[in-house]
Formats: structure tokens, C-alpha cells, sequence
């Protein structure tokens, strides 16, 4: 009976337990409840004995479907990894890269990168899309890029495969001419909500109605780092700015670094990951693209 067992039974089974109810596993799988019913009555069947409780208003998990939810995870988990490496081998090489990168990424970094790919896949080409928070991520989404590498979005979504790249430092910073700078110290937030914040926002629609990073209600929102970048210089407003974007100006007295209360003393930054789709993973040169960032 257990050699029966198929993945997409266990799928429906973590589904089930991820979800909270087999209306909602549904939903997720796009399949009518009763199917999901049925998926799983065949599974408990299969294996002996039941994986969850339903004599309330949603079914729970028995002890035993506790113990085995870890091992289904990694059945399934493995299988995926088996089928995605097969289509990478059976594909090759990539016609095309496409990358979509998140625009607080060290731009030296990037660069190098291009430069490098360009050298050693001068046969490939390479499309980049440089964007913030969700924009970076809807690309891949939509199926119109393999990778993307992102640090302004904290949200892994479902289906993706996540690798640390490197950390990015980020700074806050005003002109030395704006009310901000004269505080010494750590400036009381409520004092710094009485000043215009600059927040990069996103261009798509998978943040909308949240707030990264945002303690004033005067904020002007833009969908330009350079923007914002030259906005600061300008004395309109105070942000967050990535550390090697702004070094310079720092160095130079163009922008001054200020402290929040509560900020921490060792600074606050972005920890960048190249994401892909767990069924999609890069190919050669994508795999060789995405080592490059991590130099």
C-alpha cells in the first residue's frame, strides 16, 4: 500500500497542514474541497492510520501526522530539487539571461558582473531589469526573468528558492543644511516625524498598503533612487540610503549621517538574495551570473 503513495499526495497533505482547513489547501492547489478530502481519506488509507483530526470546525493535525509533516516536506522538497536539475540539464545553455535586480545592490558589484558575464558568455544575452521592493520580485513571478536578486523586499514567497549574496550597508542621511542635521545624538523619532521623510516606493502592486522603514506621516514617496538621492542633497527630506551610494558625500560634509532612537549602534542595511522559482532554476549562465555577485 505505501509504494502507491504518490507526490502529489504528500503535496496535498502539507497543503492541508500549511493551510488550516481543506477548503483553503483548495484554494491553494486549485482544486475543489472534495477532492482534497478525497486525496487525503486514500492517504490515510494507504498508510494506516489518520493524519488529522476533524471532529472540530477545522481539522487538526494527529500526533503522527505531526511527526510526519517534516518528512513530507522533505520528500517533496528533494523531488522538486531532482526535476528542476533534470530541466537545467536538459535544457543547456540559456539563449537569453534576464535579471531582475534590486536597485540598492552595490552598482560596482553589478557591473563587474556584466562586465565578467559579457566576456565569458559573449553569446548570451543578458536583459536587466533594475527596480525596488516588489517590482524587483514580479518580474520572476510572471515568468519573465530567472532570477532576481533582491534585499529591499523581506518576503520570500512561496515557490521560490532563496541564496545569500552579500550585506549592504545603509545609512541615514540629510543635508547639512536641514533641521536634522543640528541635533546631536540620537534624534527622538517623534521629532524626526515632523520632518519630510523620503521613501522609495514600488512600481508594482505587490506591496500595496505597506510601509518599510516609514516613522513620519509627511512622506514623499518616489520610484527613483537617484531621485530620492538627489532629493536628499536638496535639503527636502531625510531617508535611508545605501552606504556605497553615499560615501562620498559623507566624506565630503554633502550629507550627514543621523541617528533615530532605537536605531542600532551597528547601522541598518539589506541582506541581498538571488530568488528563483524552486521549478525554474538558472541554467549555466545563469548559475554563473549569480556566483559573480557574491565577489
Amino acid at each position: 500500500m505505501l509504494d502507491a503513495m504518490s507526490l502529489d499526495q504528500l503535496r496535498t497533505f502539507i497543503a492541508a497542514a500549511e493551510e488550516g482547513s481543506f477548503s483553503a489547501a483548495g484554494r491553494k492547489l486549485r482544486r475543489a474541497q472534495s477532492v482534497v478530502s478525497t486525496t487525503l481519506a486514500n492517504l490515510e488509507l494507504q498508510i494506516g492510520f489518520p493524519l488529522f483530526e476533524r471532529t472540530g470546525r477545522y481539522p487538526q493535525l494527529t500526533e503522527a501526522g505531526r511527526a510526519l509533516l517534516s518528512q513530507a516536506r522533505l520528500a517533496v522538497d528533494s523531488m522538486d530539487a531532482f526535476k528542476a536539475r533534470a530541466r537545467t540539464l536538459a535544457e543547456g545553455l540559456e539563449p537569453e539571461l534576464v535579471v531582475a535586480v534590486d536597485v540598492m545592490f552595490p552598482i560596482e558589484t553589478l557591473t563587474a558582473a556584466v562586465q565578467a558575464f559579457h566576456q565569458a558568455y559573449p553569446g548570451t544575452p543578458l536583459r536587466l531589469y533594475v527596480e525596488a521592493l516588489g517590482a524587483v520580485l514580479q518580474p520572476l513571478l510572471d515568468g519573465n526573468c530567472r532570477v532576481a536578486v533582491i534585499g529591499s523586499l523581506p518576503d520570500i514567497p512561496d515557490g521560490c528558492a532563496s541564496e545569500f549574496l552579500l550585506s549592504v550597508a545603509a545609512v541615514c542621511v540629510v543635508a547639512p543644511a536641514h533641521p536634522l542635521a543640528a541635533i546631536k545624538g540620537p534624534i527622538p523619532r517623534a521629532v524626526a516625524a515632523e520632518q519630510v521623510q523620503l521613501v522609495l516606493t514600488d512600481r508594482s502592486s505587490l506591496t500595496a498598503g505597506r510601509n518599510f522603514g516609514v516613522m513620519s506621516s509627511k512622506t514623499w514617496r518616489l520610484g527613483d533612487l537617484g531621485a530620492k538621492h538627489a532629493f536628499l542633497r536638496a535639503g527636502l527630506g531625510w531617508g535611508y540610503m545605501p552606504l556605497h551610494m553615499v560615501q562620498e558625500e559623507l566624506r565630503d560634509g554633502k550629507l550627514v549621517e543621523i541617528r533615530l532612537e532605537g536605531q542600532p549602534s551597528i547601522g541598518s542595511g539589506f541582506s541581498m538574495h538571488a530568488l528563483h522559482m524552486k521549478e525554474f532554476p538558472p541554467g549555466p549562465a545563469g548559475r554563473w551570473f549569480v556566483n559573480q555577485l557574491k565577489l
